[in-house]
């Protein structure tokens, strides 16, 4: 009985520090995002939106954001990204071929004892919109241009990242994964400073 005892404490403690410590590496990679006024001070407006983009770049450089925005047809996972495991491509629509759908694996929220993260959603960025391995200026062209962003306008920007749930579940991630920098609030405050100021780009 005594031995018993012994064993479930010992599982119990195990677990407690398994916690600890993924709460710990969230923690400690969920820094704060500047606010747009912190880029106040910069007189030239050009300038000061280039400077509130590369504060932004901060979330769609982050393994949240890179991973489905892969530069192949195959996402990344983890926070040093490497290949998704089971190996999957993204398919006609982004949501996988007709024998591995991304919802087969990936249901409406994410399943902590699993690991699996999860959203009704859940596919891959449409491939204009790769950013895997690019500068944040790069970035910051290819997400003003209709072209390459879903076909929208820069003022759309502006909900899409600071209010979509998808987008937002880079914030929200799951135990074990590290969210993208500061709140989903931050970054769509920081979009539309962005778009206030001209939505000018960083240097590539």
């Amino acid at each position: 009985m005594i031995n018993a005892r012994f064993r479930i404490m010992a599982v119990m403690a195990a677990l407690t520090s398994s916690l600890c410590a993924g709460y710990a590496a969230s923690d400690t990679t969920s820094h704060g995002l500047a606010s747009p006024d912190s880029f106040a001070n910069i007189a030239d407006t050009e300038k000061r939106s280039a400077a509130i983009f590369t504060e932004l770049g901060r979330v769609l450089t982050h393994p949240r954001c890179t991973n489905c925005h892969p530069a192949g047809d195959s996402p990344r996972q983890g926070d040093t990204p490497r290949i998704h495991q089971p190996p999957v491509t993204r398919g006609a629509d982004g949501h996988g071929l007709e024998a591995m759908r991304c919802h087969t694996c990936h249901q409406k929220a994410n399943f902590e004892p699993g690991r699996i993260p999860g959203h009704p959603e859940w596919h891959l960025a449409p491939r204009e919109m790769a950013w895997e391995g690019k500068t944040i200026g790069e970035i910051c062209e290819q997400i003003r241009d209709p072209a390459r962003n879903g076909g929208r306008k820069v003022e759309a920007l502006i909900d899409h990242i600071g209010k979509d749930t998808l987008v937002g579940w880079a914030w929200h991630p799951g135990f074990g994964r590290a969210p993208a920098p500061g709140t989903q609030e931050q970054a769509g405050a920081l979009v539309e400073a962005w778009v206030k100021t001209g939505a000018a780009c960083p240097a590539p």
